[in-house]
């Protein structure tokens, strides 16, 4: 029952980062099961990826305190929420300008949207689902901002766990390993990048952003209703490795 095509009729969903890549897939994973889902991002949208499925496309910037109040000020329901916007910038993160760009982006802005979230959440004792990363787990020398926001992100949902409890309120995240993105075609395509990746890699394949989607409606169903403050890698063995 846990993936019925109706499980979450009735239900809205937003998808911050929902107009591409993994937050493309969760948004019509969850559409696909029935929730009305608004993905949010940045133009230029992707409208082809999404044709038929009924996702409502919306402009925004989760650094934006402006562009969150304008976004919420048009959603008068709200079940779930899943924060999938994120920015790297590998190399440039050591540049302290660059640093707090990243940080901005992908850790303060989950919280900003957890923050407008909850009143309404609280009203339909929904659930929210952040992105982490198997970079919440260990360093990257080349994506220090990018790590520390995922280890952030990671924090986050376990403070806002504890935190949205009593108002009915799950917080869990998902933490991707390798998934075949355009942000990461480049290593897809280098053999002696790809290679180490794929042979550390116990189940020895890229990620699809299906199967982060798959696991993030999973954590938005009644199956997972007394899991919060999860921080649930799919990385195919990679972390364990």
């Amino acid at each position: 029952m846990t993936f019925t095509p109706n499980l979450f009729q009735g239900k809205t969903a937003l998808v911050t980062g929902g107009t591409q890549g993994i937050g493309g897939a969760v948004a019509r994973q969850l559409a696909a099961m029935g929730a009305k889902v608004i993905a949010a991002g940045l133009p230029p949208f992707a409208t082809e990826e999404f044709s038929g499925t009924g996702v409502t496309l919306a402009e925004l910037n989760v650094a934006s305190e402006d562009s969150v109040r304008n976004l919420f000020s048009g959603i008068g329901k709200l079940d779930i929420v899943i924060n999938c916007a994120g920015i790297i910038k590998r190399g440039a993160e050591h540049e302290v300008e660059v640093f707090e760009q990243v940080i901005a982006v992908n850790l303060t802005g989950t919280m900003r949207i957890c923050s407008a979230a909850r009143a309404l959440l609280k009203e339909s004792k929904g659930c929210i689902v952040n992105l982490a990363s198997m970079l919440s787990f260990f360093g990257g020398g080349l994506v220090p901002a990018y790590s520390s926001s995922k280890g952030g992100v990671a924090q986050l949902t376990k403070s806002l766990a504890i935190a949205y409890a009593a108002d009915g309120i799950r917080v869990n995240a998902v933490a991707p390993g390798w998934i075949a993105t355009p942000l990461t075609q480049a290593l897809q395509e280098d053999p002696a990048r790809s290679g180490p990746i794929l042979q550390r890699t116990p189940l020895n394949r890229w990620g699809t952003p299906e199967d982060i989607g798959n696991v993030a409606a999973f954590l938005c169903t009644p199956a997972a209703s007394f899991m919060t403050g999860a921080v649930v890698p799919v990385d195919g063995g990679y972390l364990v490795s």
